[in-house]
């Protein structure tokens, strides 16, 4: 896998020096907040994330061989847990998304402990959309 991006860096950074679960939950509600808004158009039934229990819209772009996604959710810490994917994945190429590990980047940023089977679950389901858009599944 390629080095780490300048976001994931961050991430890994921030999330890091966060001593308890009610702190890294306000850094992914902070986080929430840098995400690209979506026009109405791009949150479509088409760009819904099925298995997903709160709506999220995922809309990807290909840039040469990498990937530049953009997500919301109508969920606030939803919004987080996307925003620190979305810092990892970005820029993969379908090969390199294909090997992503989801759990192991949640893990490595104190979050995978606190992340509910329904979250979980949509996560992987956010994860395995990009696939399918990228043709990488």
């Amino acid at each position: 896998m390629s080095a780490l991006p300048a976001a994931a860096r961050e991430a890994l950074d921030t999330f890091g020096q966060a001593p308890g679960w009610e702190q890294r939950a306000r850094l992914l509600m902070l986080w929430g907040e840098r995400l690209e808004p979506l026009t109405e158009a791009e949150r479509s039934e088409t760009n819904e994330v099925r298995g997903c229990e709160s709506k999220v819209w995922l809309v990807g772009q290909r840039n040469g061989d990498a990937w530049q996604f953009r997500a919301t959710s109508e969920a606030r810490l939803l919004r987080g847990l996307l925003a620190v994917l979305l810092a990892r994945v970005n820029g993969l190429d379908s090969a390199q998304l294909q090997a992503f590990d989801a759990l192991d980047w949640f893990q490595q940023l104190g979050l995978s402990r606190q992340l509910s089977p329904s979250r979980s679950n949509g996560m992987n389901a956010v994860l395995q959309r990009m696939r399918e858009l990228t043709g990488a599944n």
